[in-house]
């Protein structure tokens, strides 16, 4: 999910991020704010390191929240170019201080650089359409596909089917994602079920690589994959 702190495109602070999905039942939530390369709300002029502390506000207020009320909050970063995004994951702050170079990387270096890092990359929501989007990437190497996005607008089911069939395509593990942006007109619900708690993002990491996934629907509808 997003929050103000750190993406233009999300009316809602990380707070109230927080308090909305523990409201609406959620067990945990990765803060995915758009990176500088994306619809970031940190100011491109600051340094570095300043900026990095900025970026990772809405995850440090959406925890301590979550440490407060019960509900489990865990870092990632929405990496884009603008019309295509990549979701990170099993990286933090430390290692985002330590590698300014990948504002210049393009995906096709970023995403295995990024993995030889430790981190697992997914590329979200591949078949969105939006004014903003004038052609789709299929990126190469990516850990997995998004194939469930619960925030797209109108018959979000086509897009949804479409990275589904892309992601079978060439066998890769799939994901899904609420991907909301704030606590009302674009809260729809999704993100994933398991039998146990995740506890860390390399829970997550695993679980997603094993294809121990259920997806969350709207409405508390399940889908299982295996």
């Amino acid at each position: 999910m997003h929050t103000s702190e750190g993406s233009l495109c999300s009316s809602s602070t990380a707070e109230e991020m927080a308090i909305k999905y523990k409201s609406e039942g959620y067990t945990g939530v990765f803060v995915t704010d758009h990176f500088f390369n994306g619809n970031c709300a940190v100011p491109k002029d600051l340094p570095w390191d300043e900026k990095v502390d900025r970026y990772c506000l809405g995850y440090e207020h959406a925890k301590a929240k979550g440490d407060e009320i019960g509900l489990d909050v865990f870092f990632g970063v929405e990496f884009g170019n603008g019309e295509t995004d990549l979701l990170t994951y099993g990286i933090d702050k430390q290692w985002l201080k330590a590698h300014p170079e990948i504002m210049d990387m393009p995906f096709e270096e970023y995403v295995p650089f990024a993995r030889s890092e430790g981190a697992m990359v997914i590329q979200a929501h591949p078949f969105r359409e939006a004014p903003y989007i004038h052609k789709f990437v299929l990126v190469h190497g990516v850990d997995g596909i998004e194939i469930l996005n619960d925030s797209m607008r109108g018959d979000r089911s086509i897009f949804n089917d479409r990275a589904k069939i892309y992601a079978g395509w060439y066998d890769l593990p799939v994901t899904a994602g609420s991907d909301a942006h704030n606590t009302t007109d674009r809260f729809y619900g999704g993100g994933i079920a398991l039998e146990h708690r995740i506890k860390s993002p390399s829970d997550y990491i695993s679980a997603v690589k094993e294809r121990k996934l259920s997806f969350l629907l709207s409405g508390g509808n399940y889908i299982e994959l295996q």
